[in-house]
């Protein structure tokens, strides 16, 4: 697919979160049977619990780190708490879901209050298992810097969902 084309550069998540990178890994998420493409939608009430996530290559002793970030935190017009942390999961093996790796920051589920937020999911292959540390905060999280300290290399997967308040919760009533 042609960068002008591809919906990880339309929207911007390469450039705000991710620099260009080449895919060569199979990232399958899933919120209530669901799939998460590049750009759908979904509204928080459908996102409450932790999605599946299935990871995939053909080397089975390959592990995986799975990073799920909000890089419009707290809102599109100012993310001044860029990139917002919401999930992180670590050697996970190849083959296998999310749930076979180790939860290093626990799911936290979207609830954006103003806009129209991307919720983005990062892949990230390595050989052998990582000692990863849990960064103790989830404001201003930076995927490339943390991909560095790690040294992850360059992402191998990555997808995004648009997610809003939904309709008719807060803001102001009318009479």
């Amino acid at each position: 697919m042609s960068r002008d084309r591809d919906p990880l550069v339309v929207s911007h998540v390469v450039g705000d979160v991710l620099d260009p990178f080449t895919r060569s890994a199979i990232l399958r998420v899933i919120y209530n049977n669901r799939e998460v493409t590049n750009g759908c939608e979904f509204k928080p009430s459908a996102i409450v619990k932790q999605p599946s996530v299935d990871v995939g290559g053909d080397n089975m002793r390959m592990f995986y780190t799975l990073v799920m970030v909000d890089p419009d935190a707290p809102s599109p017009s100012n993310p001044s708490s860029r990139e917002y942390l919401h999930w992180l999961v670590t050697n996970i093996p190849a083959t296998a879901d999310a749930t076979d790796g180790n939860e290093i920051v626990p799911y936290e589920s979207p609830r954006p209050n103003l806009g129209i937020h991307r919720f983005v999911f990062v892949l990230f292959r390595h050989l052998h298992r990582q000692r990863i540390l849990s960064p103790g905060w989830r404001q201003q999280f930076n995927t490339r810097e943390f991909a560095e300290i790690y040294e992850l290399g360059s992402p191998v997967a990555a997808l995004y969902f648009n997610c809003q308040r939904e309709a008719g919760s807060g803001g102001r009533r009318f009479r």
